[in-house]
């Protein structure tokens, strides 16, 4: 076979006209391409699609993914020894400011090289770049303590000594802008202009008229493995909503950290700008970024949530996982609302809970126990903002709910009509900054058990920090309030 006949098979040259079919052609090419543990058999195949550089990434602390292109050669090595990555992006901050109390790495340290191992499956058509793919990869060693995505490998792994299979999937408020980089910086991020104007929540006048973008971002998610299950607009100007597919716990972390990425690619490379952020306007409600976590019996493939001669078909170890997330939530709360502006859309009245409430199919509350049929029974950690990091939020959404079914813990009683309006149950208060959810995560003897005292330590460091940073700025509100009158 000709290097251009086997180009063509490993890589479907995309046609608008008939996209779905071949980009589902396109990503089982993808994935042939590594069907061989064999390096050498794996090089010929890079080599006969035309791929000369690969870019591989990591994501950090604040779930950005840090990256770069490498060359097939040195790609090919790194897959059976692994490759040095600077251990700086897990001690830099969003802005690539370097963390002044990091135990962890520091000029104390030199910033040296981590290992890191390459992850195959999770290779990926890049969209805009013809004949490339994308790796993700993950720290080992002594960085593997700290590393967002080994973190949640480890949850997943008790998760599997007690029998579980942890299935999740993840939704996403974002707004869109009418604008680029430079035009937001010279606005200083004010009056900028939303892609729609209006409220239109689920509107098809929207989605018809702009058609080209839903059915681009639909065919891209698609193409790279993170399907989307809905797509709708949301009640703000320019705000859509994406509900990923479900899939295995590990996958659904990278599919969502991968979306939050390439959508902002997509919009960017079309003249628009997507955010994430928690809320970045008073004027609006913030930005959701809700979990759904189920858990099938490892063995037996039986659905562990789900018990038809139960209330509301909830078994016991569903009761006790959301008594565990109930429970321990409030000195989590910093791996979930993990930015200062989190906590912007903690406040009542905003569609965000203020407490570790549940209740059953209840949108007020922190905690939606969703019922149903085994394959429907699930719950909803609604704490969490578009923000998230994926892999930390699910990492504490799901330990804490196996921490919940080991030691039995018996939630509250369900929250029946408006948790806004209703006094939390005793100690279930959410700290009010993320200074203060830092420093209860520190004290935390579950979070330690859970997910270790290096990641513990560090991300408290990591979150004490953006506070730190956050304190140094004069705010408008600050300009408003005293530059003249005090």
């Amino acid at each position: 076979m000709s290097t251009t006949n086997a180009a063509t098979v490993a890589y479907a040259d995309i046609d608008r006209a008939t996209s779905q079919n071949k980009q589902s052609k396109q990503a089982q090419d993808v994935s042939s391409l590594f069907s061989d543990d064999n390096p050498e058999a794996i090089d010929k195949k890079l080599s006969a699609a035309g791929i000369e550089y690969i870019k591989v990434g990591v994501f950090d602390i604040d779930g950005i993914l840090r990256g770069k292109y490498i060359k097939r050669d040195k790609f090919i090595s790194a897959l059976g020894g692994g490759f040095a990555f600077c251990d700086v992006v897990l001690g830099w901050d969003s802005n690539d400011q370097l963390y002044d109390k990091s135990e962890f790495t520091g000029w104390h340290t030199a910033y040296p090289d981590a290992n890191a191992r390459l992850l195959p499956e999770t290779a990926r058509v890049l969209p805009y770049e013809e004949n490339s793919i994308m790796v993700l990869a993950e720290f080992t060693d002594k960085a593997e303590a700290i590393c967002p995505r080994g973190l949640l490998r480890r949850v997943l792994k008790k998760a599997d000594d007690m029998g579980f299979k942890a299935q999740a999937a993840c939704e996403f408020e974002f707004f869109l802008f009418e604008e680029n980089p430079h035009s937001v910086r010279e606005k200083n991020y004010k009056d900028l202009k939303n892609m729609t104007p209006g409220f239109y929540g689920y509107s098809v006048l929207r989605n018809s008229v702009h058609s080209d973008f839903y059915h681009e971002l639909l065919e891209m998610c698609q193409d790279m493995r993170f399907p989307i299950e809905g797509l709708h607009t949301e009640t703000g100007p320019g705000v859509l909503e994406a509900a990923i597919l479900y899939d295995e716990a590990l996958e659904a972390a990278d599919q969502a950290a991968l979306f939050k990425t390439f959508t902002k690619v997509m919009a960017q490379r079309k003249g628009l700008m997507a955010t994430f952020m928690a809320k970045w306007s008073n004027d609006w409600p913030g930005q959701s970024g809700h979990m759904h976590i189920s858990f099938q019996d490892k063995n037996s493939g039986k659905a562990v949530f789900f018990d038809k001669d139960k209330p509301d078909n909830m078994s016991d170890k569903m009761r006790w996982f959301i008594g565990g997330q109930q429970k321990l939530m409030p000195e989590l709360l910093s791996m979930v609302a993990c930015t200062v502006n989190s906590y912007s859309r903690l406040v009542p009245g905003f569609w965000a809970p203020t407490a570790a409430t549940w209740g059953v199919e209840n949108r007020t509350c922190a905690l939606r126990a969703i019922g149903g049929s085994a394959k429907s029974q699930r719950v909803e950690y609604r704490i969490g903002a578009a923000d998230i990091n994926p892999y930390i939020a699910l990492s504490a959404a799901i330990g804490s709910g196996l921490w919940g079914i080991e030691n039995k813990i018996e939630p509250t009683a369900p929250i029946k009509g408006n948790a806004y309006e209703q006094d939390a149950p005793e100690g279930l208060d959410f700290p009010a900054t993320l200074f203060e959810a830092a420093g209860r995560l520190r004290k935390s003897q579950a979070a330690e058990e859970l997910f270790g005292k290096d990641f513990v330590t560090h991300y408290a460091q990591s979150r004490e920090w953006e506070e730190r940073e956050f304190r140094k700025a004069i705010t408008d509100w600050e300009l408003q309030r005293y530059f003249e009158i005090i």
